[in-house]
C-alpha cells in the first residue's frame, strides 16, 4: 500500500515538474505592430458641439470620456462615443470650454475650465471661471475665476481630488493681473495665484504634471494679444 501511495505521489510531482518547466519555457507573447495598420479613424461626434478643443477620459472606466467645445458646452460619453449626453445645459453660464480635469481618486470629481484657449483670428468666446462636478456631471456650481477668461488646463492631484490646479491664459484681448497658474488645496473653494507671466499679457498656455510625482508640474507661458487686425 506504501508503495503504490509512493508511485502515486512521484509521478504527480514529475508530472508537475514537468508542466513548470514547459511553462517557464514558453516564449514571451509579443503583440504584432502590422495589425494597426488595418485601423481607421472615424469621426464619433457629437455633431452639433462645434470645434472640440477638450477631452478628458476616466481611470478604470475606459468607456467613459468627456468633450468640451468652443461653443456647444460639455458633453459626455458613456459607451465609448456610440451616444453623447450634453450635461452642462442649465449650468453653465457660457457655452466655451477650454479644459476638462478628472480626479484619478475619485472619479465622480470633475473641474471644467471655461473659454476658449486656441485664439484664432476670428473672435474667441470667452469663459466664466471654473465649474465643479462631485456626481459625475451631473450636476455642477461655478467655484470662481472668472476673471481669468481663458482657461488652458486643469490638473488634478492623483490622490486628492481637492488639490486642482489651473492655467488661466487670461483675456486675449487686454493685459490683466488674472493670469498664471492658480491653485487650490480646498476644492475650489479659494484660489491663490502661484506663478505669474513676465507681464500683462503672458498668459499661462499649457500645464503639465509629472505622472510619477505630482508636486512637479511644469507650465508654459504665452505672451500674445487678440487686436481687431491681428493676433500677435
Amino acid at each position: 500500500m506504501h508503495t503504490r501511495a509512493f508511485r502515486i505521489l512521484a509521478a504527480a510531482l514529475l508530472a508537475l515538474g514537468t508542466t513548470t518547466t514547459l511553462r517557464a519555457q514558453a516564449p514571451a507573447a509579443t503583440a504584432d505592430s502590422s495589425l494597426l495598420k488595418t485601423l481607421q479613424w472615424r469621426n464619433i461626434g457629437p455633431f452639433r458641439g462645434g470645434r472640440a478643443d477638450a477631452i478628458a477620459g476616466v481611470t478604470g472606466q475606459p468607456y467613459v470620456y468627456y468633450a468640451g467645445y468652443t461653443g456647444g458646452g460639455l458633453w459626455k460619453t458613456d459607451d465609448a462615443g456610440h451616444s453623447w449626453k450634453n450635461i452642462s445645459d442649465g449650468f453653465f453660464r457660457t457655452s466655451s470650454v477650454g479644459a476638462i480635469g478628472v480626479a484619478e481618486s475619485d472619479p465622480n470629481v470633475l473641474y471644467v475650465g471655461m473659454g476658449e484657449h486656441a485664439v484664432r483670428g476670428q473672435s474667441s468666446s470667452y469663459g466664466d471661471g471654473v465649474y465643479k462636478s462631485t456626481d459625475a456631471g451631473k450636476t455642477w456650481k461655478n467655484i470662481g475665476l472668472a476673471a481669468t477668461k481663458q482657461i488652458s488646463q486643469v490638473r488634478v492631484h492623483p490622490q486628492n481630488p481637492d488639490l486642482v490646479y489651473v492655467a488661466a491664459q487670461g483675456d486675449r484681448w487686454k493685459g490683466t493681473a488674472d493670469r498664471g497658474i492658480y491653485r487650490s488645496t480646498d476644492g475650489g473653494k479659494n484660489w491663490s495665484l502661484i506663478l505669474k507671466g513676465t507681464n500683462a499679457f503672458s498668459g499661462a498656455s499649457d500645464l503639465s504634471m509629472d505622472p510619477t510625482n505630482p508636486r512637479i508640474l511644469y507650465a508654459a507661458f504665452w505672451d500674445h494679444q487678440r487686436l481687431p487686425w491681428q493676433v500677435r
